[in-house]
């Protein structure tokens, strides 16, 4: 698939509103407890900077449904990127009203999703953004399945291409999808029901899709159910995989040629319910396999777990990853090439 990069259009000196994906994970005090989706920007934002352009980052944080709340402001992310870029200015702007940038600035604003006009993709919303810049760069590949203003209207506004972690995303999941090593077994765990919304789409062309974690209880997962179709048995208390079921997706992660899981197996936060996610995990790692994981319980089970480095990719995005394995092809990424 080809995406417009970034880096062929000259941006020495615009204004250049740039998407980044800061839905960061925080603590119960509210405290940011990962900052690897802030690192992510770092490439793209250091090019934007050589170039003198003038950076206005636009993200989301959370699910405010439209209220500003103040656990969900964007505001402490300013001192983390004054600690990663210490030779930019890194400023804060709440409102989308005029403000004046300079070449090489970064100004980051508050949380889109404290408008609604975000979420509900308003024109005016978009439109209102696009007046802040001469450019626009989606650099957010794990929020490209949505239909937000910032995601598919903006570049109806503006010239538009991918960042680098989008470009580099693109590129990695659509060589596994167009010329994947074979058999190919996709792992889904977790909680999240619409995950299943990616089945069909994956049966086309997956050898093997296992289930577990609570989506095995959902009524759609048992209509998809057959020989290319596995799903798990969970302990009695519903918040593990049963070991038997373990050997069984063990069995076939050993004969994968790729494997791409989302999803952990059980509650592997708790001790007590660790046990099956874990020895999955450790099965997985120890595979031939070319490896990669979506979705940010999977990423953080495995990095409990120490196991993190011996995946061979981590993809930014869950839901976006699976729905770009289903349908090719992402709301995102289809604004960026029209």
């Amino acid at each position: 698939m080809r995406i417009p990069d970034f880096r062929d259009f000259d941006l020495k000196r615009k204004r250049v509103l740039l998407r980044t994906n800061y839905d960061v994970p925080l603590t119960s005090e509210g405290k940011i407890a990962d900052e690897t989706r802030i690192e992510d920007s770092l490439p793209t934002i250091k090019y934007l900077l050589q170039e003198k352009a003038k950076i206005i980052i636009i993200s989301h944080l959370g699910r405010p449904k439209g209220k500003k709340i103040p656990n969900l402001s964007l505001k402490p992310i300013v001192k983390i990127l004054k600690n990663f870029l210490p030779e930019a200015e890194v400023k804060f702007q709440v409102s989308l009203g005029e403000f004046k940038i300079e070449d090489g600035e970064i100004f980051l604003l508050e949380n889109l999703r404290f408008n609604p006009g975000e979420e509900e993709n308003s024109f005016e919303f978009a439109k209102s953004l696009s007046l802040l810049g001469d450019f626009y760069i989606n650099d957010a590949f794990a929020c490209s399945h949505r239909r937000h203003a910032s995601i598919v209207g903006l570049p109806s506004f503006l010239p538009a291409a991918g960042g680098f972690d989008l470009l580099r995303e693109v590129k990695i999941l659509s060589q596994v999808l167009e010329k994947p090593k074979r058999p190919v077994v996709v792992i889904l765990g977790g909680v999240k029901e619409d995950k299943l919304e990616a089945i069909s789409g994956l049966l086309s062309w997956v050898d093997k899709i296992l289930i577990g974690g609570r989506l095995v209880n959902y009524p759609k997962a048992k209509i998809f159910a057959n020989h290319s179709l596995k799903l798990a048995i969970l302990k009695k208390s519903g918040k593990d995989i049963d070991l038997s079921s373990v050997e069984e997706f063990v069995k076939e992660i050993k004969a994968a040629g790729t494997i791409i899981w989302n999803g952990p197996l059980g509650k592997y936060e708790e001790k007590e319910w660790e046990k099956g996610t874990k020895i999955f995990a450790q099965a997985v790692c120890q595979s031939s396999a070319f490896k990669i994981i979506g979705g940010g319980d999977t990423e953080a089970a495995l990095t409990k777990f120490s196991l993190i480095d011996k995946i061979d990719y981590v993809s930014s995005g869950g839901g976006a990853m699976l729905e770009f394995l289903a349908k090719g092809d992402l709301p995102g990424l289809a604004a960026l090439r029209s």
